[in-house]
């Protein structure tokens, strides 16, 4: 997978905060207490995370988007019941929802994509298309929809700068602050930056493995070997 793609999906999902609620979407059913945090999430982020699969049919795409923005609309009407802030109950609850943000949009043929074109128009909400570099190339052939893109971004790989400034927040929960003048830091540092190549996806899924790696050997301190350790244990090419 392109490494800044990988960036701007983890991004999205992050965004919406999918990461919290899409469980919930997922087993929908009798409503909990305990559920209230993840209707304040979505109501303030008020936004629709949607995967296609692959070969998914226009009318498939269709009824996962309308299916997706009524959970969403459904609980953040519940959010603003809860927290006394709705004044006026809007006539169509899909209202509440401002942003669809499609990741693996070039799954959708054309006719799909007309109907997301036509869903932006008839509901007036923002649309987010996230593919490969050169996606929007593809878009040109589609004057009608086309016409209605903002802008396209090409998002790269995180800088070394960046790379250390994700890493300085996560090296605290092992232990101790990161010293990039400490020896066995640089060399972590330095394997961890060979590896992921500022993938931050990967970055994520790497110190998940470390994490791992460290509990079972009971360490308190990240060294290349645990870096290494946890690379050999995932599916991420030569590096």
């Amino acid at each position: 997978m392109d490494p800044s793609k990988a960036n701007i999906q983890l991004s999205a999902r992050r965004y919406a905060n999918w990461h919290k609620a899409e469980r919930l979407l997922e087993e929908w059913g009798p409503r909990d207490d305990s559920d209230f945090p993840i209707y304040a999430a979505l109501a303030r982020k008020r936004t629709v995370f949607y995967t296609p699969a692959v070969l998914s049919t226009p009318r498939q795409v269709r009824d996962d988007l309308t299916g997706l923005t009524v959970q969403v609309s459904a609980c953040i009407d519940e959010h603003l019941i809860n927290t006394g802030e709705l004044q006026t109950r809007p006539r169509n609850l899909r209202k509440y929802v401002e942003l669809i943000i499609i990741d693996e949009s070039d799954r959708l043929n054309a006719t799909a994509l007309e109907m997301v074109r036509d869903h932006y128009d008839r509901d007036n909400v923002a649309v987010i298309l996230i593919g490969m570099p050169g996606i929007e190339k593809r878009f040109s052939r589609y004057p009608q929809l086309y016409s209605r893109v903002g802008f396209a971004h090409e998002y790269r790989p995180l800088s070394k700068d960046e790379l250390r400034f994700v890493l300085e927040r996560r090296w605290p929960k092992y232990g101790h602050p990161l010293d990039p003048d400490d020896f066995t830091d640089a060399q972590a540092l330095a394997a961890i930056a060979r590896i992921t190549r500022g993938n931050f996806r990967l970055v994520d899924r790497l110190f998940t493995q470390m994490e791992r790696i460290m509990q079972i050997n009971e360490l308190n301190t990240i060294t290349d070997d645990v870096v290494e350790a946890a690379r050999s244990t995932l599916v991420i090419g030569i590096t």
